[in-house]
């Protein structure tokens, strides 16, 4: 089979015609982390969400009784923001990454749109790496030149609501854990007692464990140390957190690493915005360079949490609040 090479016109005629699945493409690139969340597309900009709250319940039949007690919605702004990026790259070493598993995937039925196709895919998927890392410590600054600047994480937007007081011990959604050093020892006497701190509507719900990778191992070994050869501990891996019926999720991600927060929640509270295809996305290749091609890329993202209740999220602090020295005179 002869090999197949593309051009930049190749590129520009497969942007054009795949235009909408490239804009998605960041997106599933970042499934590691967005595969436990749930997605509204078609924001951008600014959308309300937030929890009905409020109480309904059957009373002994009185005529004359009438229940008083508002409904409310807490609402809560998930908020996107529209990010751009022009990525040089040079055609041949692209090509050379794709060529390969292509052709064994497709033989001889292999042509050249497809390798177009998949090399834009490839590109757009270096973008959604990075987009994948700053979920939750994303500080959004509209002078930023990076993703992490792009929108506000769960972390920033967690930081921000301690700040506020809305998430607190108070308040049902906090718990305090700096004073403890997770390790090998007591990793799942801690992850434990954290979960059992939770509100009982969390805890009777289907919930994630968002914990860096770090966090993870420790609790493996501390399971394994805990239980040793019990009968049922036939795994090294632990998906569950023992002692939650199967209801809570460990989710070890690599965008949690060195963060200064555990969170427990629901997959559907964990909100991230996008803006699949909307006015002002788009997806262009241009060549102002004799063996460079511009990928050119905007796109909208951010997230959320669509509520801060007890019954829908906890959060565990691991570091203590910085208190400055005072300057030595």
């Amino acid at each position: 089979m002869a090999n197949i090479t593309i051009t930049p016109t190749d590129l520009q005629q497969s942007a054009h015609k795949y235009r909408d699945e490239l804009l998605i493409m960041p997106v599933i690139a970042a499934d590691a982390t967005l595969q436990h969340m749930s997605g509204r597309p078609g924001v951008a900009g600014r959308e309300t969400v937030g929890q009905l709250s409020g109480t309904v319940e059957l009373a002994p039949h009185d005529p004359l009784r009438n229940d008083a007690n508002d409904l409310t919605i807490s609402g809560r702004t998930l908020e996107t923001y529209l990010g751009s990026v022009v990525k040089r790259f040079d055609l041949n070493d692209a090509g050379k990454s794709v060529y390969g598993p292509l052709l064994r995937t497709q033989g001889d039925s292999l042509t050249q749109e497809d390798l177009a196709k998949s090399v834009l895919e490839y590109v757009a998927a270096q973008i959604g790496s990075k987009l994948n890392m700053a979920i939750f410590s994303g500080e959004r600054d509209a002078s930023g030149t990076t993703t992490q600047a792009l929108f506000d994480g769960f972390d920033t937007i967690t930081a921000t609501e301690i700040t506020a007081g809305t998430i607190s011990a108070a308040n049902g959604n906090l718990k305090d854990l700096s004073a403890t050093t997770i390790t090998d020892n007591n990793a799942f006497d801690v992850l434990s007692s954290f979960y059992a701190d939770a509100a009982d509507e969390l805890q009777g719900q289907a919930t994630k464990l968002f914990v860096s990778y770090d966090i993870y191992r420790h609790y493996c070994r501390s399971f394994l140390t805990t239980f040793g050869a019990a009968p049922y501990n036939t795994e090294y891996k632990k998906t569950f957190l023992e002692g939650s019926d199967g209801l809570c999720e460990l989710v070890p991600l690599a965008s949690k690493k060195n963060s200064p927060y555990i969170h427990l929640s629901t997959q559907g509270n964990m909100l991230y915005g996008y803006g699949n295809g909307m006015e002002r996305e788009n997806v262009e290749i241009m060549q102002y360079h004799e063996f460079l091609t511009s990928f050119v890329c905007s796109m909208y993202f951010g997230v959320q949490f669509e509520s801060i209740s007890p019954a829908r999220l906890l959060v565990g602090q691991l570091v203590s609040e910085t208190v400055e020295e005072p300057t030595q005179q």
